[in-house]
């Protein structure tokens, strides 16, 4: 990964001036079509999820044409979707996240402290040299310094009453989109693709044998509320956690989430999504400590397609969380660790979910207990491979494995849902529909 070359954008379409402030001449070329602009200005149906709770979610749907823009480089994004003025951002081609302002790649080495190189860190901070430890000092100060370097690039921040749409082929690689303490935003139809953190932290404490653990994800809430994320693809890509080195024997782990709901974050509906070949998937809820996250992290996923994914699909602290109508494909049990991650005071209310799954991956191993006391399940079918599909309660399953039991009833029924199909007829649905490349621009 470090120093690999990545290719750079693909020239598009159109834009204008953003926020105020005019956009690179590059980006005024010509405009959407009229199915394109119809569908940036479609808020979310009601009743559609948690994030039509509330006021709902319109995005940027008020914007005047002033504030439609079209983007095909890192800068012209970041500029396009600051501030809170009512906007449409239409995604172009391919934005390479890693580039500087006149649009050339960035490789890793172009964040490195001048006081940092990874041979260096390997060395100081090897187990057998400096112990079972959190690194300190001035190699860990060089990390942190270049870890800034490159969120400088690729943190990118949207601002509220925002929609974003993703233009035929469109591909945002290597950013991390931050929703921090904004409101009303849409995403849709964007493929995000290896968020990867150059600069991971060796943390001995975290495991019986310490692990790497990075900060980018593909899309971080953090106090966002009313966000609906729709038709989008989210996976790693080339750059899979399998094929990176192994340092003070774990991986060296360069990803993170790819769409995680953190810190008091609400009212969220993701729906229709194609999420792939991944680790941590989506974590809502960041912390155990009892605080601003009671009352929030409410979710809804439907319609989702999950497919040989790692872990976190979701982990859940304290949200309610409604997860149906999604299609689990877990076939690689090599990577597979579990899906439902049940932690402190979450409240997940699963139903109508299929799973396709390796006959190597028990079915105890769905659930994980993370220090939740209870979760609702109903009308799961499971399969493996053209095999007979079968009901089953994973949470049962676990619960004959396991003790404590976790308790069978999350307390609240969903309520805010358009539809809610057989759970047999939902491979087919979600196969067809979920991921870029289904809605009509």
């Amino acid at each position: 990964m470090h120093g690999r070359s990545r290719l750079v954008l693909a020239a598009c379409v159109a834009g204008g001036l953003a926020l105020g402030v005019a956009l690179p001449a590059s980006a005024a070329i010509t405009t959407p079509s009229a199915a394109a602009l119809d569908l940036a200005r479609q808020p979310l149906a009601p009743n559609d999820g948690w994030a039509a709770a509330g006021a709902g979610t319109t995005g940027g749907s008020a914007a005047d044409d002033a504030h439609v823009f079209v983007v095909r480089t890192r800068a012209e994004l970041a500029t396009a979707i600051a501030g809170n003025t009512p906007k449409i951002v239409f995604i172009a081609g391919k934005i390479d996240a890693n580039t500087d302002d006149a649009g050339n790649h960035l490789d890793c080495t172009a964040y490195n402290d001048p006081a940092y190189t990874l041979e260096a860190y390997l060395a100081a901070y090897d187990p057998a040299v400096w112990g079972m430890v959190t690194p300190t000092g001035p190699l860990e100060e060089a990390r942190v310094r270049s870890t800034r370097i490159q969120g400088a690039k690729v943190r990118l921040t949207v601002g509220s009453n925002t929609t974003i749409v993703g233009l035929k082929g469109a591909k945002l690689v290597g950013g991390n989109l931050i929703l921090d303490r904004v409101s009303n935003v849409i995403i849709r139809n964007v493929s995000f693709e290896d968020a990867y953190d150059c600069f991971p932290a060796w943390t001995p404490t975290d495991g019986a044998t310490g692990n790497w653990n990075s900060l980018y994800d593909n899309v971080t809430l953090t106090g966002a509320t009313n966000v609906w994320f729709d038709h989008n693809t989210l996976t790693d890509g080339a750059n899979q956690d399998v094929d990176e080195p192994v340092y003070f024997g774990r991986p060296f782990q360069v990803h993170d989430g790819l769409f995680d709901v953190i810190r008091a974050s609400d009212y969220v509906t993701a729906s229709y999504n194609n999420l792939f070949e991944h680790d941590k998937s989506m974590l809502i809820g960041s912390t155990n400590t009892v605080g601003a996250d009671v009352g929030h992290l409410r979710v809804t996923l439907h319609h989702n397609r999950f497919a040989n994914l790692g872990q976190r699909v979701p982990r859940v602290r304290f949200g309610q969380v409604d997860v149906y109508d999604n299609y689990y494909y877990a076939t690689d049990e090599d990577t597979f660790s579990y899906s439902w991650g049940v932690g402190v005071q979450s409240a997940i209310y699963a139903e109508n979910n299929f799973f396709l799954r390796s006959a190597d991956t028990p079915l105890d191993a769905f659930v994980f207990d993370w220090g939740g006391l209870a979760m609702t399940e109903k009308g799961t079918l499971v399969r493996v491979g053209t095999g007979p599909v079968r009901p089953v309660n994973l949470l049962a399953e676990y619960n004959a494995t396991h003790d404590p039991d976790i308790g069978s009833d999350a307390g609240w029924t969903p309520v805010l849902r358009t539809r809610v199909d057989d759970t047999a007829a939902v491979p087919g649905i979600v196969t067809t529909q979920a991921g870029v490349g289904k809605l009509k621009l």
